[in-house]
């Protein structure tokens, strides 16, 4: 639990102050949260992610996965591969965080928001650097194996989702460094660290040196 409030405090930490995000009105930002609280929504949001980080990727040649701006910057494939060991991290929290009783008496604490958790992960002028074992190795090649590995590991969570109620999403209450938060909170902020993370291949794509194939 502590690995997983640093990354929060890391995200979030500029968001919850004064500051306001505002993005393109496309549905990985904050235009797309309309705060349904439902199932429908958490679906929706899983697969524009998932479609977002796809077509960024296609058809790009192994020189252009590997290629990195900097030194200290990581390359496409290392950014899928942080992707998928992020999202496997959290999942693995949220349902450890679900094994617990539930604590609806806690609920009133609850006062971030699903727009929130979205604007703050997804804002790309707060960055930092990932901990150890969320630093990609390099084991990706290909984009196609990645890919099929965040697929198969997202079936899990769209499973999840299916098998537990919207209340019992919102009955789990934890703690963050920004306060009292929820297992829903948690599978949106899942799917929009794969958001954030996009963003970051946009911008390794747009660098002067980029392969052009």
């Amino acid at each position: 639990m502590k690995q997983l409030l640093l990354m929060f405090m890391a995200f979030l930490a500029f968001s919850f102050t004064s500051k306001e995000v505002n993005h393109p009105a496309d549905h990985t930002h904050s235009s797309f949260v309309l705060l349904q609280n439902d199932k429908a929504f958490l679906r929706d949001y899983y697969r524009k992610t998932g479609n977002d980080l796809q077509k960024s990727v296609e058809n790009l040649s192994e020189a252009q996965l590997q290629y990195k701006p900097s030194a200290e910057e990581w390359s496409i494939s290392q950014c899928l591969e942080h992707i998928i060991l992020t999202e496997k991290m959290l999942f693995d929290m949220t349902k450890e965080s679900l094994d617990k009783p539930a604590n609806p008496e806690r609920r009133n604490e609850v006062e971030v928001t699903d727009q929130k958790i979205i604007d703050g992960i997804t804002d790309r002028s707060s960055k930092v650097k990932a901990s150890e074992g969320l630093q990609p190795k390099g084991i990706y090649t290909d984009q196609k194996t990645a890919l099929d590995d965040l697929t198969n590991q997202r079936a899990e969570i769209l499973a999840l989702i299916e098998k537990v109620s919207i209340d019992d999403l919102r009955n789990h209450i934890s703690d963050s460094p920004f306060g009292a938060t929820d297992a829903y909170h948690w599978l949106l902020f899942i799917a929009g660290h794969t958001a954030r993370h996009t963003l970051q291949i946009e911008e390794v794509k747009a660098t002067d040196g980029f392969p052009t194939n």
